[in-house]
């Protein structure tokens, strides 16, 4: 466990602190146990398997160092946000599992987690971050526009149509090379169909 120095950004109070963890310590439990219960119900099997297997599905070394991180923002002791990433490729790290507890929301929370998540990136020596999300979180969209991040997808297309929402954003002064990260975007997305036949989505209504 690290302790940082709390934000002082946003809605943020003294009492706040980040703190990584292990993506199974069981600070870490509020985070996955509610990120699955929302994704449950925003989705249900629209993605061809529960949420359960999605927040499960990569080892607990796949967000711990050298390649991946897990964080916790901590109020007086207590998880009220967080998120991880992973590594996507040697220049690119892969945002993921960015929560905020439902009793803490519209405080500017995630906004502070993601920015922790670009500096640890970036101490980590990655150039450039990426991350998805899907069509029934416009609050997840909504943020990641907000924050700098380019759409790797066509914004006048409806959610249903994109499906799949993928974001990236530089780390540096280096202009973002946005046709090579959407390739291995579409080439990691094609592998990960090919290992989950169950993942192409449902039209809706079905």
């Amino acid at each position: 466990m690290t302790l940082l120095d709390p934000p002082r950004t946003g809605n943020a109070t003294d009492e706040d602190t980040f703190v990584y963890v292990s993506a199974d310590d069981p600070l870490a439990e509020p985070l996955l146990t509610e990120l699955a219960q929302e994704y449950d119900s925003r989705y249900g099997s629209f993605f061809g398997e529960s949420a359960s297997v999605e927040i499960r599905r990569y080892p607990v070394e796949a967000f711990a160092a050298p390649h991946g991180a897990f964080v916790l923002l901590l109020r007086g002791g207590t998880p009220i946000a967080g998120g991880a990433f992973k590594r996507f490729d040697e220049h690119t790290s892969e945002l993921k599992r960015i929560w905020t507890a439902a009793t803490h929301r519209r405080q500017g929370l995630a906004r502070l987690v993601v920015a922790e998540l670009e500096h640890e990136s970036r101490r980590r020596g990655y150039d450039r971050v990426f991350l998805t999300t899907g069509p029934r979180q416009p609050e997840a969209k909504n943020l990641y526009l907000r924050t700098g991040y380019t759409p790797l997808f066509d914004p006048a297309l409806s959610p249903e149509e994109v499906i799949i929402h993928a974001f990236a954003k530089s780390l540096d002064a280096t202009p973002l090379d946005v046709p090579g990260i959407t390739r291995a975007h579409e080439v990691a997305l094609a592998e990960h169909r090919a290992k989950n036949p169950g993942f192409v989505p449902p039209a809706e209504g079905d």
